[in-house]
């Protein structure tokens, strides 16, 4: 397993499941697609159930949980077999609890005082959320020179035609997103085109002006 969420895929698919039975077709699908991990967000009374499913079912597919708000919370996705953990914020118990973990984790910051706070407490990966929201790839880009390593998984409002420009940043590692993963497709279950969508985003490539494929 690798240490480190950034070095899962390029793309991180972020999934809300309501149907746990949903879980293994749907990861089945974005390993098809080459899209290897996907982040479970525990909104849902089915997210444990879901990422318990995949961890047994989908072994080549690297299952973390999303959302992570608690000290609980991050105990309960380890014991359901998440192997990687991310919350969109953090403060120190729940640091204290991602730590003890025993497996990869994106803490989440939006300013640079958190980046800041964290890089004092040892962590240098994170995740930027709310990303579009926050100030998008040109503050992550201003981010570089000043805090050079800190590295980030920018995730909130990308779709395929921004998540290049984040991809193009040297402190960027990967993007999370749930564009490959419309409602309506998941709605009726057309894990063929999901299949499709994660090609594609699994596609994308870093370019020196973070545009095209």
């Amino acid at each position: 397993m690798t240490a480190s969420v950034l070095g899962l895929a390029p793309v991180l698919p972020v999934a809300v499941l309501s149907d746990a039975a949903d879980a293994v077709p749907l990861a089945r699908a974005l390993v098809a697609g080459g899209l290897p991990a996907i982040e479970v967000t525990l909104r849902t009374d089915a997210a444990l159930d879901a990422i318990r499913a995949v961890a047994a079912e989908v072994p080549e597919a690297a299952v973390g949980a999303g959302t992570v708000l608690s000290p609980a919370r991050a105990a309960a996705a380890v014991r359901a077999g998440a192997r990687f953990l991310v919350s969109p914020g953090w403060t120190d118990p729940l640091l204290a609890a991602l730590r003890a973990a025993g497996v990869p984790f994106l803490p989440g910051v939006s300013t640079v005082s958190e980046v800041m706070a964290l890089l004092e407490r040892g962590v240098r990966e994170m995740k930027f959320f709310p990303a579009q929201a926050a100030g998008g790839a040109p503050y992550l880009a201003s981010l570089a020179s000043p805090l050079p390593e800190a590295r980030f998984c920018p995730t909130g409002g990308i779709g395929p035609a921004t998540a290049p420009a984040y991809l193009s940043l040297p402190n960027v590692g990967c993007v999370g997103g749930s564009w490959m993963l419309p409602r309506d497709v998941l709605a009726r279950r057309d894990w063929g085109r999901v299949t499709e969508l994660a090609r594609e985003a699994a596609g994308l490539r870093r370019g020196p002006d973070g545009a095209g494929f």
